[in-house]
């Protein structure tokens, strides 16, 4: 199995774009099937990233599946326009 988080930092002034992007990111469980596992939350504390994406796939080929599904870049383009920073880390477990 492998997991996917990615971790933003989002523009001041983009809340309700903020709030759309996180329910549409995490509104993909469900429908995509390679996602297999997802959690979306809002980071605590002045010093964190705003948002993580914690989500889990069968192998890199189908989250490279996921990443290219015309739902997922739609969200990803979204967050694209209103975030500052992301990171993102892959591991095997």
């Amino acid at each position: 199995m492998i997991r996917h988080i990615v971790m933003w930092k989002f523009r001041e002034g983009t809340e309700a774009e903020q709030e759309q992007f996180l329910a549409g990111l995490q509104g993909l469980y469900g429908v995509i099937p390679q996602l297999k596992g997802c959690e979306v939350k809002r980071c605590i504390g002045s010093d964190n990233y705003d948002a993580v994406l914690v989500s889990d796939f069968a192998s890199m080929e189908e989250l490279q599946i996921y990443k290219d599904d015309p739902r997922h870049k739609a969200v990803s383009a979204l967050c694209k326009s209103i975030r500052t920073d992301r990171v993102a880390a892959d591991y095997e477990y």
